[in-house]
């Protein structure tokens, strides 16, 4: 039986071991990445600091299985990532090597801390938000990445947002017909990675 709470400090380690055990387009990323935090540190941990209004987890008796996490408004997030989350990441990783080809997982995603990628603003006109959403495969099933879902969607509702989208792996086919199930649609492709939007 899982349990839907909003997100607490407390849950940080989880999420980012779930953003870890999920990393791979669905799949567990433990054995690619030698820091296990740096996903976290990309895909997780600054929502628990600078939206935690918008961030929501499952949980059962074995602990955190899933979460969703979405910023209402992608532009000034990302702004404030910039002054405030970054900055010490930056001091901590070393810049990676300039030829990408060179670069080993864990710098292609040090590459990120150095130059997070922005959001297209032909994007963010019509869909402002973004959002993340991971579960482990025991929480797989039975509706509840769709409560998750709902939860959230209804959270950016009430705060007056438009339109959100969010990025999923190209090979991850079964999470691009949950998103299509969901009413979401897809918005463009590009190496690796498919855009999906849904207006709220």
């Amino acid at each position: 039986m899982f349990t839907l709470r909003r997100a607490q400090e407390a849950d940080r380690a989880a999420l980012y071991r779930i953003c870890l055990e999920t990393g791979d387009s669905g799949q567990d990323a433990t054995a690619i990445y030698a820091d296990p935090l740096l996903l976290g540190h990309i895909y997780a941990g600054p929502y628990l600091s600078f939206a935690p209004d918008f961030a929501f987890v499952l949980e059962d008796e074995a602990g955190v299985g899933g979460y969703v996490l979405g910023a209402p408004e992608t532009r000034a997030f990302e702004d404030t990532l910039e002054q405030t989350w970054w900055p010490s990441l930056r001091a901590q990783f070393p810049v990676p090597p300039a030829n990408p080809a060179a670069r080993t997982p864990d710098e292609r995603l040090t590459a990120l801390i150095h130059q997070p990628r922005r959001t297209p603003g032909t994007l963010l006109a019509d869909f402002p938000a973004h959002l993340h959403i991971d579960l482990l495969p025991r929480a797989q099933g039975g509706g509840r990445g769709r409560q998750l879902m709902d939860t959230l969607l209804e959270a950016l509702r009430v705060a007056g947002v438009p339109g959100v989208h969010l990025g999923v792996g190209e090979r991850n086919v079964r999470a691009q017909g949950f998103y299509r199930h969901l009413g979401f649609e897809e918005l463009g492709r590009s190496p690796g990675a498919v855009t999906f939007g849904r207006r709220l």
